[in-house]
């Protein structure tokens, strides 16, 4: 697997290539000699009532999109075939429900004959408030993050609000336009009719970016040889929960492909990636030349290792000066917004609290005009201080800009991070600042909801410090 990695590595970008090794290697779990071979399983455990349905019915009938390589296809000989395939080739087998393909032209044509009721079933999708109408859904089958693919010379994108004049593209029929449209009216939105297109769009600058599923970027990218793409950023909740679809009032098969759908590991959904994914190096080597270079690749590998350690340390250094606040010593807004979207990525997937408190100093322009700006500065750096005797060693207290600070709070709901911001307002008010000089700060509180990205959870933070401003100063809102 290891070596598979390497591989993809060698012809995508640093950063796409280790995202693609990195999921790979999380999804796949320990390598072992079944890396290739579905382990089986005992059949699932059924009610009655599900047993005596599939007597009834002894297959379902299956739309799929027939060109999502390499999630899935129709291949020539008209045999449902990619990851989706195998993954509900383990469900038919564990469940008894067997799956009578329904051949389309596309994906649009695949969600009328869905709703319509001329299929059953729909093979891998997001959940969504239009496709909820007429379906429910299985848990998800297969999770995969959606990313921002643009070209190299593209900036890093961590808001996508604050881009001006660039257009995004997005083949039709997607879940994910729709998020997108809604939430950013910034960017154009462009519409093709595949995967390919999407990505040959913005290779060749007809569009600024596209947003798609890691895995079909990676894959596409390798196929057609786009190699002056790259990954340049990703949306924490915007992530691919792809679930089996099965149309509204068949409440039991639901039940019976949920069931199914949880008897899959996680080893192997990564093993079904895998085959489809990787790609496998063949080399051949003279054994001569083997022993030949022995010696000089053991000089090597001294050298290599020598100054692999001075570099190391002096990323490290860099890595430290490149996500702190040179004043305070916090960290500032470039770490907050990574350890933001780590933090709202782990608590959307594992159902956590999240919380955050945004605050500021009040009338800190006062400070600066009578004592003067050097002391400003060091009440600006004796937060860190106070903020460390306040907080607790999981949170991450920031600076976001100016005398505006932002606390990242895990696992933390509302009235938790309630209680922490009062005692870090008491403390910023009980101490006693170079020349007899106190100070007071106002804070707004937010916890995550589901549907919250890094700029909403913010907002509706920055508008309960807007109200702690405005209900008198040094107070502790919710917001």
């Amino acid at each position: 697997m290891f070596i598979q990695c390497l591989a993809v590595n060698k012809r995508f970008s640093c950063l796409t290539g280790v995202l693609v090794c990195l999921f790979l290697l999380a999804q796949s779990g320990p390598a072992s000699a079944f890396d290739t071979v579905a382990m089986p399983h005992d059949t699932v455990t059924l009610t009655a009532a599900e047993r005596a349905y599939i007597n009834e019915h002894k297959s379902v009938t299956l739309c799929v999109d027939p060109d999502w390589v390499p999630y899935e296809r129709i291949d020539a000989s008209g045999k449902h075939v990619g990851i989706a395939a195998d993954l509900l080739a383990l469900v038919s087998a564990r469940t008894g429900i067997e799956f009578e393909l329904v051949p389309t032209r596309d994906w649009n044509e695949s969600l009328e004959f869905s709703r319509s009721g001329r299929c059953k079933v729909l093979s891998f999708l997001n959940q969504t408030s239009e496709r909820s109408e007429w379906l429910i859904f299985t848990t998800p089958l297969f999770s995969d993050p959606n990313v921002f693919i643009t070209r190299e010379e593209h900036p890093f994108i961590s808001d996508p609000a604050t881009l001006e004049n660039e257009s995004i593209v997005f083949p039709e029929g997607t879940a994910m336009e729709g998020m997108i449209r809604e939430r950013y009216p910034n960017l154009e939105i462009k519409l093709v009719n595949s995967e390919d297109e999407a990505l040959d769009m913005v290779s060749a600058r007809r569009s600024s970016m596209t947003m798609r599923s890691l895995i079909v970027a990676a894959y596409t990218i390798r196929k057609n040889g786009l190699f002056n793409l790259k990954i340049a950023g990703q949306l924490p909740m915007y992530i691919n929960h792809l679930r089996i679809g099965v149309k509204k009032g068949d409440g039991v098969l639901r039940n019976i492909l949920d069931k199914g759908v949880q008897s899959i590991t996680p080893q192997e959904k990564g093993r079904v990636v895998n085959q489809h994914v990787t790609i496998n190096v063949q080399t051949m080597v003279d054994p001569r030349w083997l022993f030949m270079g022995g010696g000089l690749a053991v000089t090597i590998a001294a050298l290599w290792g020598y100054w692999t350690y001075r570099l190391r340390k002096l990323n490290a250094a860099l890595l430290h000066l490149s996500n702190t606040d040179s004043l305070t010593g916090l960290a500032n807004r470039q770490k907050l917004s990574a350890c933001m979207a780590e933090t709202m990525i782990r608590s959307y997937q594992h159902d956590l609290p999240f919380s955050v408190m945004l605050f500021d100093l009040d009338n800190f322009k006062r400070v600066n005009d009578t004592f003067g700006h050097l002391a400003g500065d060091a009440v600006l750096q004796a937060l860190n201080s106070i903020a460390s005797n306040a907080l607790r060693p999981q949170d991450t207290p920031g600076r976001w800009g100016g005398e505006e600070f932002l606390v990242l709070l895990p696992e933390t709901a509302a009235g938790e991070a309630t209680t922490l911001a009062e005692i870090l307002r008491k403390g910023v008010g009980e101490y006693e600042f170079s020349d007899g000089l106190h100070c007071t700060i106002s804070i707004g509180v937010a916890q995550m909801r589901s549907d919250d990205t890094p700029d909403t959870l913010i907002h509706r933070a920055d508008t309960a410090l807007y109200r702690a401003k405005k209900e008198g100063k040094n107070r502790v809102v919710l917001g």
